[in-house]
């Protein structure tokens, strides 16, 4: 995994939340990670990692950042259910 494939993985499990995180980044981070990703018809990513599956809505907002902290919760359950949360993460 890239340098900057880190560094949005620690601002996805960062404390407080950022709110600063660009969702092609995200993209970039799981495919990474060796995620397969694909775009829905109904605007989401479907990504298949470690075995699990689940879907992401794209974020249409200015700059496409995530800004929802439901959003970026579901990401996080995500990738500790596929063992790839950053170490010292509960």
């Amino acid at each position: 995994m890239s340098h900057s494939h880190e560094n949005t993985l620690a601002q996805l499990f960062s404390h407080p939340t950022s709110h600063n995180i660009h969702w092609r980044d995200i993209v970039h981070m799981f495919e990474g990670l060796g995620a397969t990703c694909d775009e829905t018809k109904k605007d989401h990513l479907k990504v298949k990692l470690n075995g699990h599956e689940m879907s992401f809505p794209i974020p249409h907002t200015s700059g496409q950042t995530l800004q929802d902290n439901h959003e970026i919760a579901e990401i996080r359950r995500f990738l500790k259910s596929c063992g790839c949360a950053p170490a010292g993460t509960h």
